[in-house]
C-alpha cells in the first residue's frame, strides 16, 4: 500500500479545517498548525457569512450529523438591492431575486462544526508558522514553528504544505515577494451584536480598524438617513464597532510550486460583495482532495497541477466580479448593471474534479 502522506496545513481558520477534512477523506495524514492558543469561540471581530447550495452540499458531505448545518443557519432567499436619497429619504428597489437560495451563518458556528467533527489530535494550537523548506529533490518539506507558551521551536517535515494562512500569507510571500493588496478605496464599518444578554430587545424581533467614539457618532447620523430605522437601530446597539478596510488582489497566475499550495483567501483575496470568500475556501479543499485522491501520492505533482487548472479560472473570475460589484454599489462604475447576485459567475455550480 505504501506509506501514508502527510499534509501540514498552516492556519486553522474555515479554509484550513475544510482542508483537514477534504484530505482525510482522500487518505491523508493531516496536521494543522494555528497561532491561536485555542479553537475560536464567539469573538467581537467575528463575521457572518453566507453559504452557497454548493457549499453546503460539500459541508454536509463532511460531517456526520449534517442536518446540524441547517440548524445552526438561516434562510437567505432574497437578494434585493436598493438606493437611498438620503437627502429626500426616499428609497428605490433597484433589483430583487426572491430564488436566492442561500444561507446566512456566522462564522464561528460554521468553523465550531467543521472542527467538531475532526479529530482534535490533528491540531497543534498555539503554534505560529515560522519558515519553511522543500528538500532537493522536491520530495518533502519541512516548517518551522514557534510554540507560544514555551517559546521553544519545533520543526515539522510532511509531504505537502498547504497555506490557509490567509489574504496576508506570508507563505505565499515567499514565492511571490512583490506580491502587494490591491485597496478597493473604501471601508466597511462591521460588529457583532449579541442577542443573548437581551432576549427583549426590540431589535431581536426585527430584523479592522478601532475607531473613535466620534466616527462611531457619524456613523449611526449617517445610518439613520440611509437604512431602514430597524437595520438603524441594530447598528446602534451593537457594542464596539470597527472598520474593516476592503481589499482584494488581481488573479494570481498560480497557486502551487512544488509540494506547497494556497488556499482560501491565500490563494484569492476578495471583497465581500460576491459572498464568496468562504464558499471559495469550501470549494478549494474539496477540489484539492479529490484531485490529490484520485491521481494518488506517487503523483502528488500531477493532483497540484489539476487543482490549479480546475480553481484557478473560477476563482479569477469571481474575484473580479466581486469587484466590479463593490465599484457599482460604490458608484465608481458607470455602468450599473448586473448586480444580482446569480450573474456571478458559476453561480449555479463550478466544477469539482
Amino acid at each position: 500500500m505504501g506509506k501514508k502522506m502527510k499534509a501540514i496545513i498552516v492556519g486553522g481558520s474555515i479554509a484550513g479545517v475544510s482542508c483537514a477534512h477534504s484530505l482525510t477523506l482522500a487518505g491523508w495524514d493531516v496536521l494543522v498548525l494555528e497561532k491561536s492558543s485555542e479553537p475560536p469561540a464567539r469573538s467581537p471581530t467575528g463575521a457572518g457569512l453566507g453559504l452557497d447550495p454548493q457549499a453546503r452540499t460539500i459541508i454536509k458531505s463532511w460531517l456526520s450529523h449534517p442536518h446540524l448545518l441547517d440548524e445552526t443557519t438561516l434562510p437567505l432567499s432574497i437578494d434585493q438591492n436598493q438606493a437611498t436619497d438620503s437627502e429626500k429619504k426616499v428609497r428605490r428597489v433597484l433589483t430583487r431575486d426572491e430564488s436566492f437560495d442561500f444561507r446566512a451563518a456566522y462564522w464561528s458556528d460554521i468553523h465550531g462544526l467543521l472542527f467538531n467533527a475532526l479529530d482534535p489530535t490533528m491540531f497543534l494550537w498555539g503554534h505560529k508558522f515560522l519558515s519553511f523548506a522543500m528538500s532537493q529533490d522536491g520530495s518533502t518539506v519541512k516548517v518551522e514553528t514557534l510554540v507560544m507558551e514555551t517559546q521553544e521551536t519545533v520543526e515539522i517535515q510532511g509531504d505537502l504544505l498547504v497555506a490557509a494562512d490567509g489574504c496576508l500569507s506570508s507563505i505565499r510571500k515567499t514565492f511571490l515577494p512583490n506580491f502587494k493588496l490591491r485597496y478597493s478605496g473604501y471601508c466597511a464599518w462591521r460588529g457583532v451584536f449579541d442577542f443573548s444578554g437581551d432576549e427583549n430587545s426590540e431589535t431581536n424581533n426585527s430584523v479592522t480598524l478601532k475607531v473613535s467614539q466620534e466616527m462611531i457618532n457619524k456613523m449611526h447620523q449617517e445610518a439613520d438617513t440611509i437604512w431602514i430605522p430597524e437595520l438603524a437601530r441594530l447598528m446602534k446597539e451593537t457594542k464596539e464597532p470597527f472598520l474593516n478596510v476592503i481589499y482584494d488582489c488581481d488573479p494570481l497566475e498560480r497557486i502551487f510550486w512544488g509540494n506547497v499550495v494556497l488556499v482560501g483567501d491565500a490563494a484569492h483575496p476578495t471583497t465581500p460583495h460576491g459572498l464568496r470568500s468562504t464558499n471559495m475556501s469550501v470549494l478549494d479543499a474539496e477540489v484539492l482532495g479529490k484531485c490529490l485522491g484520485e491521481c494518488g501520492p506517487e503523483n502528488l505533482s500531477l493532483g497540484l497541477e489539476e487543482y490549479q487548472r480546475i480553481r484557478l479560472p473560477v476563482v479569477s473570475k469571481q474575484v473580479l466580479y466581486a469587484r466590479r460589484l463593490g465599484r457599482i454599489k460604490q458608484g465608481l462604475d458607470p455602468d450599473g448593471i448586473g448586480l444580482e447576485q446569480k450573474h456571478m459567475p458559476f453561480f449555479s455550480g463550478a466544477p469539482l474534479v
